[in-house]
């Protein structure tokens, strides 16, 4: 009987990683959607300063 740190060696050796462009990927969609996601805040915020009657000009 394989002891459990035999079989998660085992297992460990058989995972492959993700190609790189994939990982890439992964990187450019997370930081296009925590700019997305500011942008969204900073507009909302621009919007509730505008109704409170704060303006630039």
């Amino acid at each position: 009987m394989k002891s459990l740190s035999s079989m998660k060696d085992h297992n460990h050796n058989q995972e492959t990683k993700a190609p790189w462009w994939k990982r890439v990927m992964w990187l450019v969609f997370i930081y296009a959607a925590s700019v997305l996601a500011l942008g969204v805040v900073a507009s909302l915020f621009r919007m509730m300063m505008t109704a409170a009657g704060m303006r630039s000009h």
